[in-house]
């Protein structure tokens, strides 16, 4: 296991006006899975590169374990990386390919031999050491590709998009495979992403990027419950947002005023801001009882999903989502007037349009 850390990293490749990746820090403790999120072309694959030794930093400090390894070639360095397009060379067997990195170290043939096998059965692909790359499926080449860098021991394992050239089917796998991996060897592990499904699903903790920026360093419940501003909360999605003028622990909003916990505004500052809530977070219903936060509102719209239903409600000139489960008694429809509680521990403020 290798504990990261990450020291004002920053990237400005030559002839561009503004820089790939800026003043970038970030601590990743020993064997911890790490997402780096964001949308395409916010540095998550150069922060990935600096990280490797494939690309060096124009300034700021990359430790392993303590150890400054900014001036450590790639190929010494420890960090193994998994590309998005796997890299496999296609004149090598399976077998060859997994074994490339203990062959340029000089490791005897019968160890490769060895360890090969043990890297397949560890990718669940014991049987195929002897098939050609264009022989293998999407799914297995990724498993191949994974295997050849595993067999090195790597202190670090980068993973640029991992999942992203697969089927549903197959990155159901592959996730499932990767976490399994990752919590057996308890490598460190760093991967890029631009789905937020993916990074809430494999990682440990999110690192969300924008314009070569981190915004937010957290768990993935974080994010979803607290996210740091309005555009970290947008990329989240499924989210209610209501503009919001705070005073103390109360709030005006376009649809009603409310009051809430004081520790759930310490992200945002007095006077205009915006409120957001989750849909699963808000009670509705006819039989929800009058009292603090709860308004009126008219149901627009209703979509049934097997396992709950969501709903439009206009409340004055607002509208908002909601969740409901299904196993809970009381039929809402299109046109009802129904009650609508804002929990106050479920309530969370961002500071409006805020990067």
């Amino acid at each position: 296991m290798t504990h990261v850390y990450l020291d004002k990293l920053t990237k400005v490749y030559p002839g561009a006006n503004e820089a790939a990746v800026s003043d970038f820090s970030l601590d990743i403790p020993d064997g911890e899975l790490v997402a780096f999120l964001g949308p395409s072309g916010c540095g998550k694959t150069t922060t990935l590169k600096m990280i490797a030794g494939l690309i060096r930093p124009t300034r700021g400090r990359i430790t392993f374990d303590g150890e400054d390894v900014i001036a450590i070639p790639a190929e010494k360095r420890g960090a193994v990386m998994v590309f998005q397009n796997y890299l496999l060379f296609p004149y090598m067997s399976v077998g060859d390919n997994v074994g490339f990195g203990l062959k340029m170290r000089g490791v005897d043939k019968r160890t490769i031999r060895q360890k090969v096998q043990e890297m397949l059965e560890l990718v669940k692909l014991p049987d195929i050491s002897d098939r050609r790359p264009n022989q293998l499926s999407g799914g297995q080449q990724q498993r191949v590709a994974l295997a050849r860098a595993l067999i090195t021991e790597p202190r670090v394992l980068l993973l640029d998009e991992p999942l992203s050239n697969l089927d549903a089917h197959l990155r159901d796998e592959m996730r499932e495979l990767i976490v399994s991996i990752q919590r057996q060897l308890k490598v460190t592990t760093v991967f890029v992403t631009h789905d937020q499904e993916e990074a809430v699903l494999l990682a440990d903790k999110i690192a969300l990027m924008f314009e070569g920026v981190l915004q937010q360093f957290a768990s993935p419940d974080e994010f979803y419950q607290r996210p740091i501003s309005e555009r970290a909360a947008r990329f989240f999605g499924g989210v209610n947002f209501i503009d919001a003028n705070r005073n103390g622990n109360k709030v005006e909003t376009s649809v009603g005023n409310f009051v809430f916990n004081a520790k759930n505004s310490d992200n945002a500052p007095e006077g205009d801001s915006v409120l957001t809530i989750r849909p699963e977070q808000i009670a509705i219903g006819h039989d929800v009882p009058n009292g603090e936060n709860v308004v009126t509102g008219r149901v627009r719209s209703r979509i049934y999903v097997g396992t709950y239903t969501r709903y439009k409600i206009a409340i004055d000139d607002c509208e908002i989502e909601a969740i409901r489960s299904a196993d809970l008694p009381g039929e809402i429809n299109e046109g009802d007037e129904i009650n609508v509680h804002f929990p106050s521990d479920r309530i969370w403020f961002v500071p409006r349009n805020s990067n």
